[in-house]
């Protein structure tokens, strides 16, 4: 079960097999285990089953090889037109 509280109109909405809609301007929509909205930082998570653990994919060597990489200049070649 979900619980989410809209924070633009203060309505709280609990998961089913219907969807449900707060009816704001966010129209922030329930259907089962799934949460959306146009703004979804206005809306907060009350109670949830599932832990959402906010880890990272790429590890710190994976950060430091896109960042040189983004640093790297393009080579230009030079050609001689006859």
């Amino acid at each position: 079960m979900l619980y989410v509280r809209c924070k633009v109109c203060n309505k709280e909405l609990q998961s089913s097999t219907k969807t449900k809609c707060c009816g704001c301007s966010n129209m922030t929509t329930v259907t089962g285990d799934k949460i959306t909205a146009v703004d979804l930082s206005k809306v907060v998570l009350l109670n949830s089953e599932k832990n959402v653990n906010s880890q990272g994919i790429l590890t710190q060597q994976d950060l430091e090889y896109q960042e040189n990489r983004r640093k790297r200049k393009v080579r230009k070649l030079d050609f001689e037109v006859r």
